[in-house]
């Protein structure tokens, strides 16, 4: 029976390469070909063909079938990508190691940015949770320098022009803070390219402190330490599946075969009574 196709950008997701949206940059810059020859946007294949990224041929034998979540608290000065011309951390750093497939990160933090990043090594959750249609809303705790002003909060909810288009926060809630230093929790319900700190700025608004504190239905777990990581257990991965319309992931069954096992030490022997009599 032919396995069934999918388009190229899913089908490598599934295996855990990547987002879709990172691979279909791996297609469009001609990484990626199937049986030879340059994939495009579009094309479909199956696990019947050939398919090499970077010249490297993907093999399905050992494809993920596990889908697991990892919450890490990313502290400041780490880059959320693989590897840095500059030589500076990156957050792969500190993560754990993966059997199947690879650790993509859901979405990205700047490199003076705090707080929660989420990581799995499902491609097809990871671009859903990341896709504008789901409309997970980010939460971010953000320090600012000096007062705000009605009309400038009043701005950032209604919306602002930045140079990538119309920009607001959902929601802003005044968190307190002392002297000169404010404490807001700001909601919005994409992610941009530092767009907390474009908002800001675009009401002459210095930040001196960004923390993702949520994404979705997904909280920054207030035990966990900066570069430390947490996984999430099977029911908070199928409550994270199911919030992007995912169906829940069971496990196979594992069916146990009783009978006497064929080792000598668990041969049946007489039982014998103190008068050494068989009973």
């Amino acid at each position: 029976m032919a396995a069934i196709e999918e388009r190229v950008q899913k089908l490598l997701a599934q295996r855990g390469l990547g987002s879709r949206r990172e691979i279909e940059t791996w297609i469009t810059s001609g990484m990626v070909t199937v049986n030879g020859r340059l994939a495009k946007l579009g094309d479909k294949a199956s696990s019947d063909d050939v398919i090499k990224v970077n010249q490297r041929e993907v093999k399905w034998v050992d494809a993920p079938t596990v889908p697991r979540v990892l919450l890490y608290h990313k502290p400041e000065n780490q880059v959320c990508s693989r590897s840095d011309p500059e030589g500076r951390p990156t957050v792969f750093d500190s993560l754990p190691e993966v059997k199947q497939g690879r650790w993509i990160s859901v979405g990205r933090l700047d490199f003076n940015t705090s707080g929660l990043l989420i990581f799995t090594n499902d491609g097809e959750l990871a671009n859903r949770l990341m896709h504008p249609s789901y409309e997970l809303e980010r939460e971010y705790a953000v320090r600012v320098y000096g007062e705000v002003s009605p009309e400038a909060l009043k701005n950032l909810t209604t919306g602002v022009q930045l140079e990538d288009g119309m920009a607001r926060f959902t929601q802003i809630k005044d968190a307190g803070g002392e002297g000169k230093n404010h404490w807001y929790h700001v909601m919005l319900m994409e992610g941009r390219n530092r767009e907390v700190r474009r908002l800001w700025d675009s009401q002459e608004v210095v930040v001196s402190r960004l923390i993702r504190i949520r994404y979705g239905d997904v909280l920054l777990p207030s035990h966990l330490r900066q570069g430390k990581s947490e996984e999430m257990t099977l029911p908070q991965v199928n409550a994270l599946r199911r919030l992007v319309k995912m169906p829940d992931y069971e496990p196979p069954k594992v069916v146990k075969k009783y009978g006497l096992p064929k080792h000598s030490a668990f041969r049946l022997k007489p039982r014998v009574n103190k008068n050494n009599r068989d009973y």
